[in-house]
């Protein structure tokens, strides 16, 4: 998220005041001296958390590699940590993502798998879309013969306010191409991300 005001239709300065009024909204005093920054803080870590909204994450998908002496296995990177915001409740959402795909003729660097991950993550979000969004990015990107992501999150939603229950995850998966078509491929890819314990 840029800290440009005129790439925003509210400034940095609108925003500061809406975090003061939430202050004086949960019965707190935004002027004790404790609160002073609170707003520009909470301000500058929305720049963050949200800045995948100022990325397209298939940009990082275009620069691939050809020489890799015909290599056409299946590819994976696993526990990709990630941070996301509940789009519901603005809660954090906490996880791992697990990536495959099998190439056709090009490879890509196994960092910006991570990148999409995060610049889809840096986003509200709920976790089907986000699983959904990282598999298409890179189907449509890459074209390979197929695409897996598994996400394992916790959402804070769900264990700071309504039901409060702990230690509870949510699995999400999105097959694509040969992941969905073929079982053996799919189920090679789940026992590579620890999935299919079996």
């Amino acid at each position: 998220m840029s800290d440009d005001a005129t790439s925003r239709p509210v400034t940095r300065e609108q925003a500061e005041e809406a975090v003061r009024t939430l202050l004086l909204w949960s019965g707190e005093d935004p002027t004790r001296e404790g609160l002073l920054d609170t707003p520009k803080r909470v301000v500058k870590a929305y720049s963050d958390w949200f800045k995948g909204y100022d990325e397209d994450p298939a940009e990082y998908l275009r620069r691939t590699f050809k020489e890799v002496e015909g290599y056409d296995e299946m590819i994976v990177l696993r526990d990709i940590e990630f941070e996301s915001h509940c789009e519901h409740h603005m809660a954090p959402i906490i996880g791992r993502a697990h990536v495959g795909y099998v190439p056709t003729d090009r490879v890509v660097g196994i960092s910006k798998l991570a990148r999409v991950v995060d610049g889809f993550a840096r986003r509200f979000q709920v976790q089907e879309k986000l699983t959904a969004q990282i598999a298409h990015c890179i189907e449509d990107t890459l074209r390979p013969r197929g695409v897996g992501v598994v996400i394992d999150a916790s959402h804070e939603c769900m264990t700071t306010r309504g039901v409060h229950k702990r230690g509870v995850s949510m699995v999400t998966s999105q097959m694509l191409g040969s992941f969905r078509e073929d079982p053996r491929t799919r189920g090679e890819f789940l026992r590579f991300v620890g999935v299919d314990r079996r």
